[in-house]
């Protein structure tokens, strides 16, 4: 029987043209993680804390059972497979309103870029209509798949930028305008809408109103985030103000503000000032390239008094990258929760990475922790170590950290022109070795990068691991699925603490990471590893 899904706004799903009685707050959620995955296995640890979080009960996998026996009654006994340690749920892409989405909006994109201005308006606006209000709204008010509604609204916010692009392009301002403000005035510290709207607000003869944006929006943001606009804003300003001819509603004028924000931005977490040489020489190298990007090196501190010292420190460094042609901001700022406060820096800025010191206790530390939870991008902390050339290795074992940390390795073996290794298990649970596995992921990055990942089989084993990444340049792993409750794990810390060499443990984040492609910007349909 033919079953159709929602999840761009309360949860939905039509089974034979009526609505399917999905059940209560969790059940729901358990839905809404496999329809997120959907076409993967998707383990029952990631279902049990999508459902329950960092408490989840003694009972969780009895109660999981019940949940997805209870889908299955209303949705068909098919619905839902059972594979392995795991469920998974198959759906037509016709059949789901986010796939339709991410397809317009992705085409819409794609038809901006093309210059097609009146065709991207039409399948952004169509794109847009799908939506019936904020994602997953009915289990995210009960505490619940809170993560995948930010995943969902994250999508429908990028949608709604390249929209306004796209009324700006066709010389629709006046709705460019009132599409902008509503983004502003929802995301006060989000720099492209805000420099979208001043472009909007120029082109409708309002200059004034066009710098007191600016004006806001630099308040803001040295209040909230202590940083300076980004070049960018700082350079629309600086058009307005002198009547660049360039600002005109002339269709090479859509250049000034780039069309595609995302994948810019690399962030700088420092929780040790002695850290920051080994954390700037990862940073320059991944920002170095023919995509420009920016670092943004933050620094948190307990009172003022230990503000200016900190404040001379970072600007020491980026004078210093800036003399080597780095675009670099910094900034520092009292904080009582450092951990949530540069994650929320992060999601303001864009960042697509997050790189971080590793403190003594890893993942005892709270404010790693709070960090590696609230950041929406891939995080990537540096456990220091001797540098030294030779390859990049990256453990692997499939798993969706694992495929974070396949990119963020690819990108540096592209950056420096090191090879890059996979290193996977000898032999598996099954009998099989992962040569088939790494097969794919070397595929995947080809693909992307045009980077050849060579394998590396070895047993599974922390010692061998260890003995496998002696002489690597950088290691890069992937923290576990249940990384919250079960730490960094017996390979990862022997990886980490054996010495020798930097090494990078991965946490995938909710917004494209390093190779994603700019559109339709979203993970939930492209990893560096998909289908």
């Amino acid at each position: 029987m033919p079953v159709t899904y929602g999840v761009l706004g309360p949860l939905q799903a039509f089974v034979d043209g009526r609505p399917a009685r999905l059940g209560g707050p969790r059940q729901r959620a358990v839905l809404a993680t496999l329809l997120l995955r959907a076409g993967q296995v998707v383990p029952i640890p990631v279902l049990v804390d999508a459902v329950w979080g960092e408490e989840p009960p003694g009972s969780a996998g009895n109660l999981l059972q019940g949940y997805v026996s209870g889908l299955r009654k209303e949705l068909g006994r098919d619905a839902i497979e059972t594979s392995g340690a795991g469920y998974r749920l198959d759906v037509r892409p016709d059949a789901f309103d986010l796939r339709r989405f991410e397809r317009m909006a992705a085409d819409g994109s794609a038809a901006l870029a093309q210059g097609n201005t009146d065709d991207a308006v039409g399948r952004l606006e169509a794109a847009l209509a799908l939506w019936r209000g904020p994602a997953l709204t009915d289990i995210a008010a009960d505490g619940v798949a809170t993560a995948s509604a930010a995943r969902l609204d994250e999508l429908r916010l990028a949608a709604r930028e390249r929209y306004a692009e796209a009324l700006l392009a066709v010389g629709a301002t006046r709705d460019a305008v009132t599409e902008l403000e509503q983004l502003v005035e929802l995301h006060p510290l989000r720099e492209d809408p805000r420099a979208l709207l001043m472009l909007a607000l120029y082109r409708c003869g309002r200059q004034a109103d066009a710098l007191e944006v600016y004006r806001l929006g630099r308040e803001s943001l040295v209040a909230e985030l202590g940083i300076e606009p980004g070049t960018a804003l700082r350079d629309l300003e600086n058009a307005i103000l002198r009547h660049d001819a360039a600002l005109s509603g002339a269709p090479a004028a859509t250049s000034t503000v780039e069309h595609h924000p995302r994948a810019r931005t690399v962030l700088l977490a420092v929780l040790d000032l002695r850290s920051l040489p080994g954390l700037i020489a990862i940073a320059e190298t991944l920002v170095r390239g023919p995509e420009h990007r920016e670092l943004i090196i933050a620094a948190t501190v307990r009172d003022v008094a230990a503000l200016t010292a900190t404040v001379t420190t970072l600007t020491r460094y980026r004078t210093g990258l800036t003399q080597r042609g780095v675009t670099t901001r910094a900034a520092a700022f009292t904080s009582l929760t450092p951990g949530a406060d540069l994650a929320r820096m992060a999601a303001e800025q864009d960042a697509e990475l997050v790189l971080v010191d590793a403190p003594d206790g890893l993942l005892e530390d709270a404010r790693l922790t709070a960090l590696l939870h609230d950041t929406p991008c891939d995080v990537a902390v540096l456990v220091a170590g001797e540098r030294r050339d030779g390859p990049v290795l990256v453990a692997f074992a499939g798993a969706d950290h694992d495929w974070a940390a396949v990119e963020l390795g690819a990108w540096f073996s592209r950056q420096i022109g090191a090879p890059l290794l996979l290193a996977g298990a000898l032999a598996g649970a099954d009998g099989r070795d992962a040569s088939r596995l790494l097969a794919n992921a070397s595929l995947a990055v080809q693909r992307a990068l045009g980077v050849a990942a060579a394998p590396l089989l070895v047993e599974p084993d922390p010692i061998a691991l260890v003995a496998a990444a002696r002489g690597a340049r950088l290691v890069v792993v992937g923290l576990t699925e249940r990384w919250r409750h079960e730490g960094v794990g017996r390979a990862r810390t022997a990886l980490a603490t054996a010495g020798g060499h930097p090494t990078l443990l991965v946490r995938r984040g909710l917004r494209p990471g390093g190779l994603a492609p700019r559109d339709p910007g979203t993970r939930f349909t492209w990893t560096v590893g998909a289908r």
